[in-house]
């Protein structure tokens, strides 16, 4: 809204209307929204959902300190979408693509998260939604984006190429194509030039390669979608920590937007240079703000928890976030945690059916899943697990900063592997 206007006083020459034209102004300024909405708003609306005695359904797993978050409000999330969608409502291009598409994610994912956690709050207890509805509206979030990129004319790419020196065989610059064309190439680490496309696994099909690595693409949106949105809901288990990890995750996604939509740091990193992408920075700032904000009364001990409103639309951000600037494929090293608290959930109950099967009794890995929880069990402590140590139950809030830190090494790392050949 406010950037269409200041586009207007810039044809009377209004002083400072050109403010919004630089993507980093209006960046900081959708943080900083964010940020002032989810402190501010989030308190009413936190203050508001208490006298709905909107309580947040402990069950007692044995955990130091778990049954006295008991009532704590829940539904917070409600907090994190306001202060993301306000912002970009009010400073965003509402004609880009990419905007529009991440504002219709995070709606869709929100409305399927609040669904379920009132149903919860309906029935007294912890059998919201079924999982086959919550897993058709991630299926349905991840085609709908996988379609849209392959129709959309507005989202293109340019092919970035090596010109190598041939006496010292080192890289003298990176250059792009003229046109822009619809390409279903994506980065990966370590690899020359960083680039691969899916259609080179569809050659198979001849003339028909380019539809079948759209197929393919569109497959693997689906699975991104559904397995971060699963493991950001898994995640969110302890207070403070799927707000805190998918923080420092859409950092390092708004650095890859915003790097991706310049064709000069393009060129420096030598990945593709994506048009338009650039303004997912703004969509970024405005997440970031909002999860900050959220943490404000979301760190231990918490005075709100996020629920599933919150959880699985923070996971299917991430997921699109990711999509859509074609860096899916290096999420599983940024979003290590979300996907290692799937693995760990998958794994207990499938080695717990198998031992039940072959040994008449179900056994474990781990103390207790997801796998944040393993540590906050003492060993031997009664529970039959492969894994017993650590032997000392770890505080939560201490789980919590330690999950940060590997986060935060994570997105480092992530970034290392570009430059890494």
């Amino acid at each position: 809204m406010f950037y269409y206007l200041f586009r207007w006083l810039e044809e009377f020459g209004f002083p400072g209307a050109r403010l919004m034209d630089y993507i980093t102004f209006r960046s900081g300024a959708a943080l900083l929204l964010s940020l002032f909405i989810a402190m501010v708003f989030g308190r009413k609306i936190i203050d508001r959902l208490q006298k709905m005695q909107v309580g947040e359904i402990i069950r007692d797993l044995n955990l130091e300190g778990q049954m006295q978050k008991t009532g704590t409000p829940t539904m917070g999330g409600i907090i994190i979408i306001i202060a993301t969608v306000v912002p970009c409502l009010l400073i965003g291009k509402l004609g880009n693509v990419y905007m529009l598409l991440m504002l219709i994610a995070t709606i869709w994912l929100g409305a399927l998260g609040f669904a379920d956690d009132y149903l919860k709050i309906k029935r007294h207890n912890k059998d919201g939604m079924s999982g086959k509805f919550k897993i058709v509206g991630q299926v349905g979030l991840g085609l709908m984006v996988g379609i849209t990129m392959m129709l959309s004319p507005d989202m293109v790419i340019r092919q970035n190429h090596e010109i190598i020196n041939a006496s010292s065989q080192e890289v003298e610059q990176v250059v792009y194509e003229t046109e822009n064309i619809k390409s279903t190439a994506t980065t990966i680490p370590f690899v020359k030039e960083n680039n691969f496309d899916y259609a080179y696994l569809t050659q198979w099909m001849g003339d028909h390669a380019a539809t079948g690595g759209w197929i393919l693409f569109i497959l693997v949106a689906i699975f991104i979608v559904t397995a971060t949105s699963n493991g950001a809901n898994l995640t969110d288990g302890l207070d403070g920590l799927a707000a805190g990890c998918s923080a420092i995750i859409a950092v390092a996604l708004a650095i890859m937007a915003y790097l991706g939509g310049s064709v000069i740091y393009s060129s420096y990193l030598n990945i593709m240079y994506i048009p338009g992408s650039e303004e997912l920075s703004v969509y970024c700032a405005a997440f970031i703000g909002a999860l900050i904000g959220f943490l404000w009364y979301n760190a231990y001990p918490a005075q709100v928890f996020m629920g599933d409103t919150g959880s699985l639309t923070l996971g299917g951000i991430i997921a699109v976030l990711a999509i859509l600037t074609h860096k899916e494929l290096l999420l599983p090293l940024l979003c290590a945690i979300f996907y290692v608290e799937d693995l760990s959930v998958m794994l207990q109950v499938g080695y717990f059916k198998y031992t039940k099967r072959r040994y008449g009794e179900g056994r474990r890995i781990f103390k207790m899943t997801p796998l944040h929880h393993h540590f906050q069990k003492p060993g031997n402590s009664g529970i039959v697990a492969l894994l017993q140590k650590p032997y000392t139950a770890i505080p939560e809030s201490k789980i919590v900063t330690r999950f940060w830190i590997v986060g935060i090494f994570l997105a480092v790392i992530t970034f290392v592997t570009l430059k890494i050949r």
